[in-house]
């Protein structure tokens, strides 16, 4: 037998295929009439073949080759995506304070009754320290993201429009609000600084909508926030989040219907985070809420058909593109690690540091404060480790997953509250499942752009593009 030498033998190792030598490719069933999904699950590559060429696709070997002379690549843009951003948002709670007791909420209802108030003065000091931070940390003329969170930021109106007006011209603000405390006045200063606004529904009519977002004292809120949407037709910066749980499920595709009627532009439909027990308890059972969920994006599909105007499902959206362009993807829940932590950071209004707002309610991912120490310290503190450093690789069975950085595992809150550890899945593993076969199959009958941004891809690279199989 000839001697081939080890670099020969190392070499051609690379061509075989499931080995454990050269790339693993798993095929999954994406229910569609035609084609399956080829993936190779370390760098996201992945393939739509024809049902009846998967023989020819497992044995090709120009793909193989193809793969092979772009694997490095894959792997360097993954490993960036993954490990090497730096943070360039905040979650800036200026209240602990809410004037709603909606079911789900996340921050524990002492804060949110009794909590702290961040002074005007405070608040003008935090911007000050992130816009040194951010001016150390990011490319010069960038401009980092602050979104005044809550809780209701709306309850610290002057402060939040006094921090707003003197750093306008250093951050790009938004605000995430319920709503029920947005004037025309209030409109006409975010729209003159070019605030985006998110405002929470979770209904389209309010016996649906005041199931779960109500006052205190128990009333429902529905015609103050379609006041609210009314005077936003035609904003340029706006979107709606609905969280969708038991109580609303059922009505996704009506809601779609109603959104897309009010001219909303981007909208997200929300699994609701099970971080704390009251979103346990109506919690949708993943098979049902996938069966809902997709029916309610096939109707924004049918809408834009019929309209040609977009309403576009933010958080399918994101998946779809972390499918088709990851380095685009707008968001970071769907990936390992999450971008708590890593791509942004929250501040509750006491100034103390985590990685994301699911963790204000649990002090041992407080990294410290802002006031009183360096936000590095904060990035680099136990709290803030355990998220930055939970990676799909660890968790079973998403490790074995062909489909795990499409999803990522998230959250880790849920994670962490509903099982008592990081590495662990958190909920709707299957739902995550449906939505991403449902995005291939968008994909293998061409609609993928009805579901997506308008220039989604600006900026981006086609790093491989194989067109044959």
């Amino acid at each position: 037998m000839e001697d081939l030498g080890k670099d020969t033998i190392a070499s051609s190792l690379g061509h075989y295929l499931n080995s454990g030598n050269g790339p693993t490719i798993q095929l999954i069933d994406i229910e569609h009439p035609n084609y399956m999904a080829l993936i190779e699950p370390d760098t996201a590559f992945w393939s739509l073949v024809k049902k009846k060429r998967l023989a020819d696709a497992l044995t090709n070997s120009s793909l193989l080759r193809q793969y092979q002379s772009k694997q490095a690549d894959l792997s360097s843009e993954m490993k960036t995506l993954r490990f090497e951003l730096k943070p360039s948002a905040v979650y800036f709670n200026p209240t602990d304070r809410c004037n709603l007791n909606c079911d789900y909420c996340y921050i524990p209802e002492t804060m949110r009754r009794n909590g702290v108030q961040m002074s005007e003065r405070k608040l003008i000091e935090g911007l000050e320290i992130l816009k040194t931070f951010f001016g150390k940390t990011l490319p010069k003329g960038a401009f980092p993201q602050i979104v005044f969170h809550g809780a209701e930021p709306m309850l610290n109106r002057d402060a939040v429009f006094a921090g707003i007006e003197r750093y306008k011209n250093d951050f790009r603000f938004g605000v995430q609000t319920n709503g029920i405390l947005i004037d025309a006045e209030a409109i006409e200063f975010f729209a003159s600084h070019g605030v985006g606004i998110g405002l929470s529904l979770d209904g389209h009519i309010g016996k649906i909508a005041d199931r779960t977002r109500k006052t205190w004292a128990g009333d429902g809120i529905f015609k103050k926030v379609i006041d609210t949407l009314e005077r936003l037709k035609g904003y340029p910066g706006y979107n709606v989040i609905c969280t969708v749980t038991r109580k609303n499920m059922r009505s996704l595709p009506a809601i779609v219907d109603f959104f897309h009627h009010m001219e909303v532009p981007i909208c997200m439909l929300n699994p609701v985070r099970c971080t704390l027990q009251g979103a346990r308890e109506i919690k949708p059972h993943d098979r049902e809420l996938a069966r809902n969920y997709l029916m309610a994006l096939d109707r924004a599909y049918e809408l834009y058909e019929k309209t040609g105007r977009k309403l576009v499902v933010a958080n399918f959206a994101n998946v779809l593109v972390g499918i088709v362009g990851p380095t685009a993807r707008r968001l970071m829940c769907d990936i390992s690690p999450c971008g708590g932590g890593r791509c942004f950071f929250a501040i509750s209004a006491t100034g103390d540091l985590f990685p994301c707002s699911e963790f204000i309610g649990l002090p041992e991912f407080c990294g410290g404060n802002l006031f009183n120490g360096k936000i590095e310290q904060a990035l680099s503190s136990p709290g803030f480790k355990k998220v930055t450093g939970r990676k799909v690789e660890d968790i079973e069975p998403c490790s074995r997953c062909a489909i795990r950085h499409f999803c990522g595992s998230p959250c880790p809150a849920e994670a962490y509250t509903i099982n008592g550890r990081m590495n662990s899945r958190g909920s709707f593993c299957e739902f995550y499942e449906e939505q991403i076969r449902y995005a291939f199959r968008q994909i293998a009958d061409g609609k993928e752009e009805a579901f997506l941004w308008d220039n989604w891809d600006a900026g981006t690279s086609t790093v491989m593009e194989i067109t044959s199989l």
